[in-house]
């Protein structure tokens, strides 16, 4: 049904022939040929038909065999918009299987880390550096590798502890995961341009389509600027047309040298003859009635098909000369049962079969499938939405008209969507998207119905709403935003623009909006007390590790017995390095709740970092008695077992651990390690290609596996493995230290201390590298280079607080070389 909808309102399309043309004409330019255009932009006031023309555009290129994908307003991210030009591909015959699959794993991660509060941005800090440093004190031997001690170099391990800076604040505790949530762009941009370059070999053209991008720019601008203009995730597929349709005129600014692959399709209202043409269509030709529609509708076209699908006959159907379009539409309704439903089917944001049974009354329940049918509503992802231009005046009309009736439909509404939220069982939390969605309507309603009343609930849900990242928060902001123009409540409607601005940037993790939140009158103590905490949270994300420990300090000084706020205040110790203050905090959080399990986890994990391994074994032992079935307990014990030489219970350990989380790449990886260290080198390679299926375009778990290569003396392999970890991360100086090893045994020295030489640079004071370029200089009989060398690395390690040694006798280097430090705790409850 839905689709013979659809054919019958493509039938009364008019005009546009020539942006259609244009865009026909595209297809007959070769790609290589100057005039070809690979981007479209439509752009035009609303109303004036800009998505009516994108779906014939997108019916233009199927008809040139063209894959296609829409979206619009919602999605509210990029992964979403992935998601759904996955979706409609596979609706098409042309599934993109590996995005699906590492989209699938970024929802799952991203649920874990919204779960603990997850996130942080990336680059070594000065806190990271320090705890890094704490951390080398005690750190272990492990048989076959050496002393470790003087192997790892504090910077080193920072960058890899800052780029999985969430793994001292999340329950994931794999590099890949981590940054998967952290830069999702990042990892699910370049698999999203192999998979559409492989379907774009099999079809003659692939267009994508975006349109509202006056709503939807904020967040994918700069990223399809990237995507078309720059190699940085990888090269498009020349056959791709993207076309981006939306309010306004683009900006010249954000995309340089436009005019050379770039056509713009501006849309003015309908003139006369197109508007005309459209009336006669619809049997619209009485002169006096066309002039009403052309005078009422101001040509837009959307008004203008509103207007005519009512098929006014005579002007004895005008009536008053100062109607609106939408009051013109309703009176030439004959029908009262339609008029109430399409009055009060403009009441939700958006509605399904399900929400226009709740919003209207009386026998209007049953024009669900006719309301579908007016030029005004249009599909949108399953559900139908009404144009702006249409429901916003029929708001206005049952606002004024009746405000009790208003209030009474509000009220309904909201109380059908409790229902609704209380239905989806997830035990009301905001991460749960079945439980979010709902919840988020019922607040909208609630306050269209009463904002005054309501307004100090929806300032505690968004609280939560900022917890869970920026996408969820600028939705939480949107409901008040939107509330507030559609009951004409102007400081509501102020203050929820000024919260979606603020949520503009990415990388404030709602600090902004959370800061405004405390200058609202309407929050008790209790409330004060859970935002510290959760802006505490958005500066740890934002490393602003010092602005966190005051959140969490005002948070306990209005209640010290905040146990989310003393765990939260442990991890940001420990992430400056501060390992007794945080065990301080973790002792008093013990004594708030004692026989859970995040106390003595975290107390572990602080040990372990702290390298002191006997007593995180002891600590993680503790909380795994409370939680058996913690996968990222048994992975961190795991780590700290094998410090301690004790290999065959490490292995136990990560087999249990991936026992219990198959997908624990993690886990896989370390436990590579340790096989490769004991010798199992097929084990360990085994390890290596599961993990490298889970994260195909990750640097350590290549490095890894050069390391496995390294310690079976298969050197050649082990250099091939290093140069494709670089190849994914140039800046990657273990691999070039670790290279230069494998490389000597070759006896390629020169190409050694090359490798070497770039280490240090990109990492001065690594000691390790010192060292075996000292080595390397010794041994071809440069006695002062060595020496040289050997004084730089002592003079760096006694800076790090690493004791002197040795030149390294053995071909390791440092025991867990550019990878995570290892699974973290986060605040969570």
């Amino acid at each position: 049904m839905q689709e013979l909808i659809r054919r019958r309102k493509r039938a009364g399309f008019v005009g546009r022939r020539d942006e259609l043309a244009v865009y026909r004409r595209n297809f007959d330019v070769p790609v290589d040929d100057e005039r070809h255009r690979f981007v479209f932009r439509v752009h035009g006031n609303a109303g004036v038909g800009k998505t009516s023309l994108v779906r014939e555009l997108e019916q233009a290129a199927l008809e040139r065999g063209a894959l296609t994908a829409y979206t619009d307003e919602g999605v509210d991210s990029v992964p979403e918009a992935l998601g759904a030009i996955s979706a409609r591909f596979a609706r098409q015959g042309c599934p993109l299987k590996a995005l699906d699959k590492i989209l699938a794993t970024y929802r799952q991660r991203r649920y874990e880390a919204e779960a603990a509060g997850a996130g942080t941005g990336s680059g070594p800090s000065a806190g990271a550096v320090a705890a890094a440093r704490a951390s080398l004190a005690g750190v272990g031997l492990v048989p076959g590798v050496g002393a470790i001690a003087a192997a790892v170099d504090p910077a080193q391990l920072a960058e890899g502890a800052d780029r999985l800076r969430a793994a001292l604040s999340a329950r994931l505790g794999r590099q890949e995961d981590v940054q998967l949530v952290l830069d999702p762009l990042r990892v699910l941009t370049p698999v999203f341009v192999e998979e559409l370059g492989r379907v774009a070999a099999q079809v003659p053209w692939v267009a994508l389509f975006f349109d509202t991008y006056e709503r939807t720019g904020a967040f994918l601008d700069d990223w399809l600027r990237d995507l078309i203009t720059t190699d940085r995730y990888g090269g498009l597929p020349a056959n791709a047309v993207v076309t981006l349709s939306g309010q306004g005129r683009p900006d010249p600014t954000r995309w340089p040298a436009a005019a050379d692959f770039v056509a713009d399709l501006p849309l003015e209202p309908f003139t006369e003859d197109e508007a005309r043409q459209l009336l006669a269509g619809k049997g619209v030709v009485d002169e006096d009635v066309v002039r009403d529609v052309l005078r009422l509708s101001g040509r837009l076209p959307v008004l203008v098909s509103t207007l005519a699908g009512s098929r006014p006959a005579t002007p004895g159907d005008i009536g008053d000369p100062s109607a609106t379009a939408v009051e013109r539409f309703l009176k030439w309704e004959p029908d009262p049962v339609r008029r109430s439903a399409a009055l009060e089917g403009a009441l939700p944001r958006r509605l399904d079969e399900d929400t226009f049974r709740a919003a209207v009354s009386g026998d209007a329940a049953g024009m669900f499938d006719w309301l579908r049918s007016l030029p005004f509503v249009r599909d949108q992802g399953g559900r139908i939405k009404y144009h702006d231009v249409v429901r916003a005046p029929m708001q206005r009309l049952q606002r004024t008209a009746s405000p009790q009736r208003w209030r009474a439909g509000h009220e309904r509404l909201a109380a059908w969507y409790a229902q609704e939220r209380a239905a989806a069982g997830t035990g009301g939390h905001w991460r749960d998207e079945a439980w979010r969605e709902p919840r988020l309507e019922e607040l909208y309603h609630r306050l269209c119905a009463d904002a005054a009343g309501a307004f100090g609930e929806v300032l505690r849900d968004g609280i939560e709403a900022c917890r869970q990242g920026t996408v969820t928060a600028r939705r939480w902001a949107r409901v008040i935003a939107e509330a507030g123009e559609d009951a004409n409540r102007e400081p509501l409607r102020k203050w929820g623009s000024a919260c979606l601005a603020a949520l503009a940037a990415e990388d404030r993790h709602g600090v902004d909006v959370l800061g405004m939140m405390l200058a609202r009158p309407e929050l008790t103590d209790e409330d004060r007390v859970a935002v510290h905490t959760a802006r505490a949270w958005g500066h740890f994300r934002s490393e602003a590790y010092e602005e966190a420990l005051a959140d969490y300090r005002r948070a306990l000084t209005l209640d010290p017995a905040a146990a989310d706020a003393l765990h939260g205040q442990a991890v940001a110790h420990r992430a400056v390095g501060d390992h007794a203050a945080a065990l301080a905090d973790l002792d008093r959080l013990e004594e708030l709740e004692p026989g859970r399990p995040r106390a003595p986890r975290e107390r572990g994990e602080t040990h372990r970092r702290a390298g002191r391994y006997a007593e995180a074994v002891t600590e993680l032992g503790r909380a795994l008695a409370l939680d058996p079935g913690d996968a990222l307990i048994l992975g961190s014990r795991g780590q700290a077992l094998a410090q301690l030489g004790r290999p065959a219970e490490a292995l136990e350990d990560f087999d249990r651990a991936l026992l219990i989380d198959p997908d624990y790449g993690w886990a896989l990886v370390r436990r590579a390690h340790v096989r490769g260290l004991l010798g199992d080198t097929e084990g360990a390679l085994g390890d290596l290609d599961r993990a490298e299926r889970l994260s195909p375009s990750w640097a350590w778990v290549l490095g890894e596996r050069g390391d496995v290569f390294r310690f079976a003396g298969r050197y050649e392999e082990a250099v091939a493995a290093y140069g494709r970890a670089l190849a994914l991360d140039p800046g990657y100086a273990w691999a070039l230290g670790s290279r230069a090893v494998a490389l000597a045994e070759l006896g390629r020295g020169a190409e050694a201390l090359a490798d070497l030489d770039r280490a240090v640079a990109l990492v001065p004071g690594y000691v390790w590298a010192y060292r075996q370029r000292a080595r390397l200089h010794r041994a071809e009989g440069r006695e002062q280079a060595a020496l040289a060398d050997l004084a730089r690395a002592e003079q760096a390690g006694a800076a790090q607080g690493i004791p002197p040694g040795p030149l390294p006798a053995d071909k390791g280097d440092p025991a867990y070389p550019g990878s995570p430090p290892g699974p973290g705790p986060a605040p969570r409850a």
